[in-house]
């Protein structure tokens, strides 16, 4: 419906935060969050993406090294800064996940651009997921780029390689990579800028 109050407020009343409230948030909101938009579609229900919940003072420091100049203050003010990335092994998960297929692994595992297109596309959507829930649950969002992936990545996902012992809260794999992140928390509605323009229908869309 058109005045439908949860498409307000999960779209047309929802915006992109970049001031933070000092108001934590719990665990239990994070779990929720999860088990609310995993429920998201993927192709052949791969779920390649993996969620990294930055929240010490520590692990920000950490991620602080990688952003761009223009999202530190922002980022390091959000209570939680989510890193959404994609596992290049997720087709090992997928026996359970899509088990009336059982050839569907050895698909993915023998074609290294099916695995990379694939984990890309379906985490960004995820990602899409994961803003939408948060809207829903109460939260507001700040999506962003600008950070240095690859630093990221170094410094997050492949410390393992040379840190025996490090925080069990990084995956050490090496196979998982960033995506984009999102800034998570109750946002200061003091100090939202005025709302950009969107594209009319006739200028994004085409009906055939």
């Amino acid at each position: 419906m058109a005045n439908d109050p949860c498409l307000d407020l999960i779209f047309r009343n929802a915006r992109t935060h970049t001031a933070w409230l000092d108001k934590p948030v719990s665990d239990e909101t994070l779990h929720e969050l999860y088990n609310t938009m995993k429920w998201g579609p993927t192709s052949a229900n791969t779920n390649p993406a993996r969620f990294l919940f930055i929240r010490s003072k520590a692990a920000k420091e950490r991620l602080k090294l990688s952003l761009a100049p223009g999202n530190i203050e922002k980022t390091m003010a959000a209570p939680v800064t989510v890193i959404v990335a994609y596992d290049l092994k997720f087709y090992d998960k997928l026996p359970k996940l899509f088990p009336h297929a059982p050839g569907m692994r050895d698909n993915f595992a023998s074609n290294p651009q099916l695995i990379e297109m694939t984990a890309r596309r379906n985490s960004s959507l995820q990602g899409a997921y994961l803003l939408i829930a948060a809207r829903g649950l109460g939260l507001d969002c700040g999506p962003m780029s600008g950070f240095d992936n690859a630093r990221l990545d170094r410094d997050f996902f492949e410390a393992g390689r040379e840190c025996e012992g490090c925080d069990q809260e990084f995956f050490p794999e090496g196979h998982v990579k960033s995506n984009f992140l999102i800034n998570l928390g109750y946002g200061d509605a003091s100090k939202v800028q005025p709302r950009n323009p969107r594209l009319a229908f006739e200028e994004a869309c085409t009906l055939l």
